[in-house]
């Protein structure tokens, strides 16, 4: 190992390795082979192999980049982005209509590819002006040593001392017959000719930015030339000259527009740097990627060293007291991971070739705010796409959009919680140092990921508010808090199993349409117990878990903020009388009285009529909410109590144990009902169905009616979404801003919306 640890740094490799004992013990590995693509698979093969014992496998370079291009595009949902004005916008693209496309790969030089499928595509066009003779011509005249300075060199610059625009030729005037504006170039670096400067006279700042025009420019131009030649409308940008460069991308994206008259579009990729090298491991055999879908990858966002604009900031951390120690080094530069490039003055030229209008001046965002951050792709076969859903190709989960101001709501909100939130995952790990040393290192860790996404919501791709809380569970699940709210959900179930036989009791003295109605209710009034929401935390100050739900119900008074029950009393007692539903999916929420009190004693209702239950719960913790893993147990103790629950838990295999010698209530339970129990396959408050574990998949393939249960799954996500059966929505609104911005409404709100079918 110590020959890599010395010549990967000094050589400026990145090689990743599958893990292995060898690798692991720090043993040398022998006959070590890489799959390598690009002109340095050649030209340091046998570097490689005599300082490493590695051998290169080589790989054609179109190949490899039309192959990532194509993985991307298909395996990645918001992969692809137009970047106009420093407006970063995600572009959903639809996979039977994804060929031809050109795809402009900008190296040392650009190669210009037409793509007509996978593995169908030809080299039309190219230029030797690319970004070596960025680099090349930039090191001459300014001296920086890297590309990466020259480019942060041309967010300071100011072109007009240095390009000749029209307005130089024109006394200052537009050349409006032609229809160009005073501030239009007329010729790159034209204004040197008639000054008498030496190069050293001139800003090095200015220098890069206008060569950086002048050199994308001509990419932009030539590309919409290429694909005006073959009719195509969507051009991708990709290779180590964009780099997430927000004036490279803004200035391509400009001569294309320009040049086409808005017709053709220039699009990025997020991962554009890795072409070459995802077309390399593609090649593999047996991997079977031909045969991935976008919902078989999750990415996601560890801490550790993230790839922001061509650059790594900081070391790979794997290990665990590597990034605690890490977090706590950052603590004494408060929560920024990546060091941010120096803002510019307010530019004040017109774009190469046209005009950028003056209501444009100001400069884009610095580079950092503007690059984009490389998560973790990770393989999950067992995900699938829920088959439920009306149309999987619309679906958006999100019902708001974080826009910068939402976002800044949510980063209040989130930082406001954080404490109560660590004081409760050190305490699950029993409060122990090591504990408090992970909680600090969390907080400091999502405190960054925040302060990214408030700099640029659009760094980590197209992030909506389930991202935003996955991300949190998933840096808990980092320094290893598996479960923050365990002693808590203990706590509240022991509770609410107490009072549920009182409970039931009293729904079974009732008519039939009374009980309906107090079980929807109760539904409503136990959703009140999230501990992701400071409103309901509050409450837990105030009172028992029982008081507080009795309290609740006491006001749950209609109409409710949406009010649908009728309609779904109309369809469950009259339309569906003598044909029930078949079988019912039960989204469950939280822990304690929300599961317990409210979907339980739902789920019995509908078992009592006939229909079969399962029970849908997260695959892995969230904030108190209720895991498939809990769920077992939970209706053991409740079957105790009564006769219906275990007897269909017995028909979904949940009880293995007849439970001799409690006494029966059977009459109303049909012996064939089951009651199930599956896992989502998220472990968020919010739930995606373009992503669901094969077994909901598969229990939903027979389902003719959904219930939505919770302000993270009925509300935050899935308001608006449309199924192909019958969909309940029901949720207690905790939040004011999400109360006004969806309803006009006010906190505590009910929502009860009942989509049919027909």
């Amino acid at each position: 190992m110590n020959a890599w640890t010395s010549f990967l740094p000094n050589n400026y490799f990145v090689v990743v390795c599958v893990d292995s004992p060898s690798w692991r013990s720090g043993a040398q590995p022998d006959n070590i082979v890489i799959k390598a693509t690009g002109g340095g698979a050649y030209k340091y093969a046998d570097l490689f192999k005599e300082r490493l014992g590695v051998s290169l496998e080589k790989e054609d370079e179109m190949d490899c980049l039309v192959s990532g291009a194509n993985f991307l595009l298909k395996a990645i949902r918001h992969e692809a982005f137009t970047h106009m004005d420093g407006h970063k916008e995600y572009v959903q693209i639809d996979q039977n209509d994804l060929f031809p496309f050109l795809l402009v790969n900008v190296g040392s030089g650009v190669s210009i590819i037409k793509v007509d499928g996978h593995g169908k595509f030809q080299r039309v066009s190219g230029t030797n002006v690319g970004g070596g003779t960025y680099w090349g011509l930039g090191r001459l005249m300014t001296k920086c040593k890297s590309f990466d300075e020259l480019l942060e060199l041309s967010q300071r610059g100011d072109n007009s001392t240095i390009d000749m625009l029209v307005g130089d030729i024109y006394g200052g005037l537009d050349y409006s017959k032609i229809g160009l504006s005073a501030s239009t170039i007329a010729s790159s670096f034209g204004k040197t000719i008639s000054e008498n400067k030496e190069l050293s006279d001139y800003r090095p700042e200015d220098i890069s930015l206008s060569l950086l025009r002048m050199i994308s420019y001509n990419i932009g131009q030539i590309s919409y030339l290429n694909a005006l030649r073959y009719g195509l409308k969507r051009i991708f940008f990709g290779g180590f000259f964009i780099r997430g460069h927000a004036y490279t991308m803004d200035t391509i994206s400009f001569a294309v527009n320009f040049w086409s008259k808005g017709e053709a579009q220039a699009m990025f990729l997020r991962h554009e740097g890795f072409l070459g090298a995802l077309g390399a491991f593609m090649s593999y055999e047996k991997h079977g990627l031909d045969d991935l879908r976008v919902h078989h990858l999750v990415e996601r966002f560890p801490m550790g060293a993230p790839y922001v604009g061509g650059k790594i900031h900081g070391p790979p951390l794997g290990d665990l007291n590597a990034k605690i120690s890490w977090m706590e080094k950052f603590v004494q530069k408060g929560t920024q991971i990546i060091a941010p490039v120096p803002m510019g003055v307010p530019a004040t030229t017109g774009m190469g070739g046209f005009e950028r209008p003056t209501s444009k001046g100001d400069i884009l965002r610095s580079d950092a705010s503007a690059a984009l951050n490389v998560g973790v792709l990770h393989l999950v076969p067992t995900l699938d796409v829920f088959p439920l859903l009306e149309d999987p190709k619309t679906y958006e989960p999100n019902t708001i959009d974080l826009d910068q101001d939402e976002f800044k709501y949510w980063f209040k909100v989130l930082s406001d919680h954080l404490p109560d939130l660590v004081d409760k995952a050190v305490a699950s790990e029993g409060g122990t140092d090591d504990a408090e040393r992970r909680g600090d290192a969390f907080v400091h860790a999502f405190s960054a990921h925040l302060a990214r996404l408030m700099e640029e919501p659009a760094a980590y791709g197209k992030f909506g508010l389930a991202n935003l809380l996955e991300l949190r569970e998933e840096c808990l699940r980092e320094f290893q808090f598996v479960d923050a709210y365990i002693s808590i959900k203990q706590r509240e179930n022991e509770a609410s199993l107490a009072v549920l036989p009182d409970l039931l009791m009293e729904l079974d003295t009732m008519n039939e349409e009374a009980r309906l109605l107090a079980l929807i209710e109760g539904v409503l009034a136990a959703n009140i117990f999230d501990w992701g929401s400071r409103a309901c935390v509050e409450l837990y100050h105030k009172g028992t878990i029982i008081e507080i739900y009795r309290m609740s119900r006491k006001k749950m008074q209609r109409p409710w903020r949406i009010d649908d029950f009728d309609m779904f009393k109309k369809r469950m007692l009259t339309d569906r009388k003598d044909q029930p539903y078949k079988r019912a999916l039960l989204f469950v929420d939280n822990s304690g009285a929300d599961v317990v009190l409210g979907m339980l004693p739902l789920a019995r209702e509908l078992l009592r009529h006939g229909t079969e239950v399962v029970l849908v719960a997260n695959s892995l913790p969230a904030l108190n909410d209720v895991t498939a893993n809990e769920l077992p147990e939970i209706i053991a103790e409740a079957s105790k109590h009564c006769g219906i629950l275990r007897k269909a838990a017995e028909a979904g295999g949940l009880l293995v144990d007849a439970m001799a010698g409690i006494q029966d209530d059977l009459k109303d339970a049909p012996e064939s009902v089951p009651l199930m129990v599956v896992e989502n396959g998220c472990g968020s408050p919010c739930i995606d169905f373009r992503q669901v574990s094969s077994e909901l998949a598969a229990a939903a393939k027979d389902a003719d009616l959904l219930i939505l249960e919770g302000m993270g799954r009925a509300l935050h996500t899935n308001l608006n979404a449309r199924f192909k059966c019958d969909a309940l929505k029901l949720a207690m609104v905790k939040n004011q801003r999400l109360a006004e911005k969806l309803f006009n409404g006010n906190i505590y709100d009910c929502i009860c919306k009942f989509e049919p079918i027909s």
